[in-house]
């Protein structure tokens, strides 16, 4: 399982070298970012393995005072709501949310249990209080799965339907700027996601289309696309990872995305670590690849390191045996035993 994550995340990094050489591109942010989610991942694994509860819970506090003290996640000039940095805070602020549930359902002593459910409502409460929008409802929704969780009895229908929202979430992003949507649809998206990220999108499309093979390159949206060139802060990116794979590395790239998020999922469903833990993960993961289908979160270091580092947690092996999830006592009576 394992070798085969390891696998594809090399390929990604190979195939962002290839079209960097053959086009002249700068692979530097790819292979950051591969980096980050393998790091991540390893501590993970290493976190889970040791302490289940307290890495969890230390990572959720580290993704909060991050989010509080760097408020724009990176240097340069901020780029507010609907572009830019908030994509970032809300996609960092759900994966903090996820570790702090996971570490709630990974403990077997009700007040730890209850702390770290109080933690995630108090990341849901800051995201609020930034004026984050997506991310507390991103936030919310991790918690309410997470408590819904413990009714779940077979993780393969959850992991599956997390798999069909990831593809429902990111089919707009391929049909509104090609004209495909249902016309009251996509004047309703536009009007939140705004005609200048519609614009960058169809760009991307345009580009992919001259070469659907390699791309333009690694990094070099920017300086091809008519829309980013007349915004007034541009930064260089489509704002959604999945065309920016597209427009640069073309349809090989995108294959490699989606191999990298399904495997993800393989491995989460795999996992050791108990249900709730693992559908906890895979709703705040499904979440980021949300966030990143319509937004530039991956391209800030710290949410793919975040996001590699709860699915480490989620797909651990605990050295020491695991709490069964304890449900509320109607759920213990429907079943008759405690759901694994």
């Amino acid at each position: 399982m394992d070798t085969a994550g390891m696998v594809i995340l090399a390929a990604c990094a190979s195939w962002s070298l290839i079209t960097a050489a053959a086009r002249d591109g700068r692979p530097e942010g790819v292979l950051l970012a591969v980096l980050a989610v393998a790091a991540g991942y390893a501590a993970g694994r290493i976190g889970g393995a040791l302490l289940p509860v307290a890495v969890p819970g230390a990572a959720a506090l580290a993704g909060l005072a991050l989010t509080v003290a760097v408020p724009h996640l990176a240097p340069g000039p901020r780029i507010t709501a609907p572009l830019g940095h908030a994509g970032a805070t809300a996609a960092l602020l759900a994966l903090s949310a996820g570790a702090a549930c996971c570490g709630a359902w990974a403990s077997g002593v009700p007040a730890v249990r209850a702390g770290l459910r109080l933690l995630a409502v108090a990341i849901a409460v800051t995201a609020a209080v930034l004026g984050s929008v997506a991310g507390c409802a991103a936030c919310v929704l991790v918690l309410l799965c997470s408590l819904a969780a413990g009714r779940v009895r077979r993780r393969g229908a959850g992991i599956a339907g997390l798999g069909l929202g990831a593809g429902v979430v990111t089919c707009p992003v391929w049909a509104i700027p090609v004209g495909f949507a249902p016309d009251g649809l996509a004047v309703s998206l536009e009007g939140q996601l705004t005609s200048h990220r519609v614009g960058l999108w169809a760009d991307a499309l345009d580009l992919l289309r001259g070469d659907p093979a390699l791309g333009v390159g690694p990094g070099r949206f920017g300086a091809l696309s008519p829309t980013a060139a007349q915004a007034p802060a541009p930064d260089g990116r489509p704002h959604s990872a999945v065309l920016q794979q597209a427009a640069e590395q073309g349809f090989v790239g995108v294959v490699l995305l989606v191999a990298a998020f399904g495997w993800v999922l393989y491995a989460l469903w795999r996992s050791p670590r108990p249900t709730p833990v693992v559908l906890t993960a895979g709703v705040a993961l499904t979440g980021l690849a949300a966030i990143a289908a319509v937004g530039n979160a991956l391209s800030f270091t710290a949410v793919p390191l975040g996001a590699g580092l709860l699915a480490g947690l989620a797909t651990a092996r605990p050295l020491s045996e695991e709490p069964p999830p304890t449900p509320d006592p109607q759920t213990r009576h429907r079943h008759g035993r405690l759901p694994r």
